[in-house]
């Protein structure tokens, strides 16, 4: 298939929403299939307020426009609800071609975080916005049962996978610290709920590794916890090796992507009973999940770093990519007569792995 993605959130940005469609778009021409992205870098752009990392584009409609005459693409797929994902949906619409989204982020509960805009506003704007997809894309059980009660009906299940050759357990930490070493992992920004975790009461040393908007202020707040800022590749893994338990405090995140990291490397998670967690995590032994964050954290001290790691091994990359492709398929094959699909998957029906089927009762 022809694929065309357009996100707002691309390099350098450093999250899970970027990490996630550069594997899959990897995953996805490795599997014989051409794809086109629409990015920020190809258009003006201004900083995003109160998140600077975040650049909004500028008059993109006709740029997006010549890109889809000119690659002709079979499907469209908007990854974000940004100035580009706004664009691509008014073009789609208005020359009646089907598209899909996906649902990364709980932008009701980020605004309202921000600004004293009711989350009932939010949840408006983002039925409006994925209204017209062919399917939304979401990574959890969770998050469909929330946003179906929210009055979204169209969604597909996606999950999400971890690269368990560059996650694992390192012989070499990046840092000595006095153990034992509670890290988190992240954007140090409002909405991850990082003062929930800082402000608890644990022995050994706190380590946030990560930036964002909210890191200058909780450094001088928070002298006795150790900032070192944003880590990637080997570097990040062996600041990984560095923890003994993984403290993921964020109640708005629609999967944790971090979370699979951490488990990869060997290290149990303590998060709250949230969306994500629930999911992620789950009753599968690799983590704690409670209220008291502090409670959970101090227990899951007690997992075997084993454990974790054989857990996460059964998250690919490349089964989370045979799932987009899924979703996709069927509006490629009814849109434009048939496209050729190759999705290296032997189900054509998508489905969340094992550990993120819906539990019983539900």
């Amino acid at each position: 298939m022809r694929i065309l993605i357009v996100t707002d959130a691309w390099h350098p940005q450093v999250n899970g929403v970027v990490r996630t469609m550069t594997r899959v778009i990897s995953e996805c021409e490795e599997m014989g299939h051409e794809v086109r992205l629409v990015y920020p870098a190809m258009f003006r752009t201004l900083p995003c307020p109160t998140y600077p990392e975040i650049r909004l584009s500028l008059f993109a409609r006709r740029r997006i426009k010549s890109e889809i005459e000119a690659f002709g693409p079979e499907v469209i797929h908007i990854v974000t609800e940004g100035p580009l994902g706004l664009a691509a949906r008014r073009i789609c619409l208005q020359r009646g071609l089907p598209f899909t989204t996906s649902y990364h982020t709980k932008f009701p509960e980020y605004l309202s975080a921000r600004v004293p805009v009711p989350i009932s506003f939010g949840y408006k704007f983002m039925r409006w916005f994925h209204g017209p997809s062919k399917g939304v894309m979401v990574a959890t059980p969770t998050l469909a049962r929330e946003l179906a009660a929210h009055g979204f009906d169209n969604l597909r299940p996606w999950s999400r996978g971890v690269d368990t050759e560059i996650f694992h357990p390192h012989p070499q930490p990046a840092i000595d610290l006095p153990g034992p070493v509670f890290i988190y992992v992240g954007r140090v920004a409002i909405e991850k709920n990082l003062r929930a975790f800082l402000t608890l009461d644990l022995p050994g040393t706190k380590l946030i590794v990560g930036d964002g908007p909210a890191r200058e202020k909780l450094e001088k707040e928070f002298a006795d916890a150790v900032f070192v800022g944003a880590k990637q590749g080997e570097e990040l893994v062996r600041h990984y090796a560095a923890g003994d338990v993984f403290v993921f405090p964020s109640i708005t995140d629609t999967f944790g992507l971090v979370m699979l990291e951490a488990m990869a490397c060997g290290l149990p998670v303590a998060a709250y009973p949230v969306a994500g967690p629930l999911d992620v995590v789950g009753q599968s032994g690799a983590g704690i999940l409670s209220e008291d964050l502090g409670a959970a954290a101090r227990q899951a001290l007690e997992i075997s770093p084993q454990f974790c790691r054989d857990y996460a091994l059964q998250f690919s990359w490349r089964a989370c990519a045979g799932q987009f492709l899924d979703n996709l398929w069927p509006i490629g094959s009814n849109a434009f007569g048939g496209a050729d699909r190759q999705t290296g998957l032997a189900s054509a029906t998508p489905e969340f792995p094992t550990a993120l089927q819906p539990h019983p009762g539900d």
